[in-house]
């Protein structure tokens, strides 16, 4: 489906068919403008930076690259082509069509659902609005403002789906979505992730590999939803999604690489050693890992939740891949097993949905180590990087303030008190990992804790100006 780039707002969603929609989107648009001038990448409005911009929804060749001024970037409205006579694939509902208006029994947690997603994507701009200064590379600063602009258009996403299907609420909470801002005090993001600093490249390839696919698993569970015209927008916002994972990916790996090179060169797997020669040691690494990962295993919320079997049951919220990742999809009969601080109990399996879902995330974030940890093979380097628990450092949940170590294994609350700098970063650690954050703007040139990407953007090589300072 192509979308129509002659309209104030781009969209394929018809919006010159209502006039009432669209004079309200077009009243929201200058409070986003003035939102990312103020909020968004500082200091870098007026560069001409070289990104994607999508032209259709089709899976192949659905995007365009081209140099563009980022405040001049297209944000638009786009949905997934409709599935024809798709239906409810799971719970109570099961086989009944897919809802096109909300229904009014749902109205209320489909409104929060949609809310707290959409304020994920403006919270992580604004937790990254300051690391353009202290860019690795061109290459690598065109690759988080290209995650920034997208993450804008994913708020557009949501924020039409407020106006269009909520009336009045919805137009209210569109416009709060700009009023909260990321760590401010009065007034923060809904989620505790995205109030936390993004103030160095380590922490933003961490947040965009752990936090970005916890993303990645709350929209493929509202993919499957009942209300056709949400699934339909986090189909095609998965698209763009995947991009910003690899990022992730690809940053630590380089991390990892460049890590691996120095301790060869160097004959040793001392940190200070590694440290004093410009690279991140492993020890570091492992605990910004810890750091993030856990935060990240925050969002998908309580073990046991009531609400997690709600919006099952009413066929609001599936499953990644319901329909063939899973042969039961009413599970009102299965139960679940789960290990807690007292022991093992098991539980009805909709009430579990949250963790079912945090344990296919989880398998996904080994993919990763098992790459970086290649690298390290491969260097001769017999250290591991390793997930921590998922009982470790946890806020959310269950083991919420359990004095669990990184293996899972309970500790006295003094023991973890006096060893939790070993296992998460310290002042310290941020500290050095800050004075490695040196700017590098000039083509080809990378900053020497990082090795170089292997590959260009779009048909372009590494050493291209994809940011023209």
């Amino acid at each position: 489906m192509s979308i129509s780039y002659a309209e104030r707002i781009p969209n394929n969603v018809n919006l010159t068919d209502n006039r009432v929609l669209q004079r309200a989107l077009e009243h929201w648009q200058p409070r986003f403008l003035g939102w990312w001038r103020e909020m968004g990448p500082t200091d870098f409005n007026g560069f001409d930076v070289y990104l994607r911009t999508a032209t259709s929804v089709d899976a192949q060749g659905w995007a365009t690259y081209g140099s563009v001024k980022m405040p001049d970037y297209r944000w638009g409205i786009f949905l997934a082509d409709k599935y024809p006579e798709r239906k409810i694939g799971f719970g109570d509902f099961r086989g009944q069509p897919v809802w096109e208006q909300v229904p009014g029994e749902h109205r209320s947690t489909l409104r929060r659902l949609i809310v707290t997603q959409g304020d994920t994507e403006p919270a992580s701009v604004e937790q990254q609005r300051l690391l353009g200064h202290t860019c690795p590379s061109l290459y690598d600063l065109r690759s988080l403002f290209q995650i920034n602009v997208e993450e804008g258009r994913h708020l557009w996403a949501m924020v039409y789906l407020l106006h269009a299907y909520f009336g009045r609420d919805g137009r209210e909470e569109a416009e709060a979505l700009l009023e909260r801002h990321s760590g401010n005090r009065d007034n923060p993001r809904i989620l505790n992730t995205f109030n936390e600093p993004v103030e160095d490249w380590l922490s933003f390839f961490f947040f965009t590999y752990f936090t970005d696919r916890d993303g990645k698993y709350q929209l493929k569970c509202l993919a499957e939803s009942g209300f056709d015209p949400l699934a339909r927008t986090c189909r095609f916002m998965l698209t763009e999604e995947a991009y910003h994972m690899s990022v992730g990916m690809l940053g630590l790996g380089r991390v990892i690489k460049r890590t691996a090179e120095v301790m060869k060169s160097l004959g040793s797997d001392d940190p200070e050693a590694v440290r004093k020669a410009g690279a991140v040691d492993l020890a570091t690494f492992q605990r910004y890992l810890n750091f993030w990962f856990t935060s990240s295993l925050d969002l998908f919320g309580s073990e046991v939740s009531s609400n997690a079997a709600t919006t099952f049951a009413n066929g609001i919220k599936g499953r990644p891949d319901e329909e063939t990742a899973f042969e039961d999809h009413d599970i009102r009969e299965a139960s679940f097993t789960l290990e807690s601080p007292k022991g093992r109990e098991d539980v009805p399996m909709r009430n579990a949905l949250n963790e079912v879902v945090r344990e296919a995330y989880i398998r996904d974030c080994e993919v990763g180590l098992r790459l970086w940890n290649r690298t390290l093979a491969k260097a001769g380097i017999k250290a591991e990087i390793r997930l921590p628990s998922p009982r470790f450092n946890r806020t959310v949940g269950v083991w919420t303030g359990q004095p669990v170590d990184p293996t899972g294994a309970g500790l006295a609350a003094e023991t973890w008190t006096n060893q939790k700098a070993a296992w998460l970063p310290s002042v310290a650690d941020r500290a050095f990992v800050k004075t490695l954050m040196q700017r590098v703007v000039e083509p080809g040139k990378v900053a020497g804790w990082i090795a170089p990407p292997e590959r260009g953007v779009g048909n372009h090589p590494p050493d291209y100006e994809y940011v023209r300072l």
